[in-house]
């Protein structure tokens, strides 16, 4: 079992100084991974009030690739993934290579958490379709495991054509790790069929959650794949500041067959809550008291 923690760059800011001192504490800290989320482009606030769900230019967020770039060198073993990209916003192959990039440089550190997201703002700055978006990103992940895999490959798609070319470097073991993200049930099809993991964020700790990995497990083998294979994570708010609270938690996640827990300190929505604070200082001591809680229970 693997725990993570969030980068919560939204609180602390962009600058390199402050990132690099968070990461190396969270490793330090005896942390798995490092998960940080992925936005491309936000909307004007002042021109978007009162239209529902759509995303702002508020909050920072570093591209996933260059920040664990970055990341990788100022770190030993700490492990990244983005949670999650918006695969469907960017060209396959050149994510595959960007991939395979921060592999080799990372020594094999990276688990690539995809999803189809949410803003049309994105889509339609990037000149992507949003509509199709969900049916692109399956093929889109079938497009960079053929480029990890071998040095020449020949695709014909529906949306992707390669002809007899290739990525140069490539993942060490030849795949990097796709966790899809999100909870429609072309999701889960599509974990099932292509995926090494799923990361659902909507489900408490209860029975509905075991419903919906016993669904993913049905989808699974009925594939011909083996459900032990799949990973599943899941993340646990820390802004109830109630080590009890987390380890019981922790314990039915465990229990649940979840391989991943991911100790947030900002998401607010539905059952999870943010921490009170905002400073480094803040997050540091919510991420130290939620490991000293469960390392036991690792």
């Amino acid at each position: 079992m693997e725990l993570g923690a969030t980068l919560p760059v939204a609180d602390i800011g962009p600058d390199p100084s402050v990132i690099k001192e968070y990461a190396q504490t969270i490793e330090g800290l005896g942390f798995d991974y490092l998960q940080a989320p992925d936005h491309v482009l936000g909307a004007n606030p002042a021109t978007v009030a009162g239209k529902g769900r759509v995303g702002t230019n508020e909050n920072p967020y570093h591209d996933p690739f260059v920040l664990f770039g970055f990341l990788a060198g100022v770190t030993q073993r700490l492990g990244f993934a983005p949670g999650v990209l918006i695969l469907a916003q960017r060209q396959a192959a050149l994510v595959a290579k960007q991939a395979a990039c921060l592999d080799v440089l990372s020594g094999g550190r990276l688990r690539l958490g995809v999803g189809v997201g949410w803003n049309k703002i994105e889509f339609d700055g990037l000149n992507e379709v949003f509509s199709n978006r969900g049916r692109r990103s399956e093929e889109q992940v079938q497009v960079m495991q053929a480029l990890w895999a071998s040095p020449h490959v020949t695709f014909r798609g529906r949306y992707h054509t390669i002809n007899d070319a290739g990525i140069n470097p490539r993942p060490t073991n030849g795949r990097i790790p796709v966790w899809f993200g999100g909870h429609a049930e072309q999701t889960l099809q599509r974990t099932a069929k292509y995926g090494d993991g799923w990361m659902p964020l909507a489900y408490p700790a209860d029975d509905s959650a075991l419903a919906a990995f016993e669904k993913l497990r049905v989808l699974t083998k009925a594939g011909g794949r083996d459900p032990a294979r799949i990973g599943l994570e899941v993340w646990l708010s820390l802004g109830n500041d109630d080590p009890e609270a987390w380890r019981k938690e922790f314990t039915f996640w465990k229990q649940a067959g979840v391989t991943h827990i991911t100790g947030h300190t900002t998401y607010a929505m539905a059952h999870h809550k943010r921490i009170a604070g905002r400073t480094v200082a803040d997050h540091i001591a919510a991420a130290t008291k939620f490991k000293d809680a469960v390392k036991d229970l690792l």
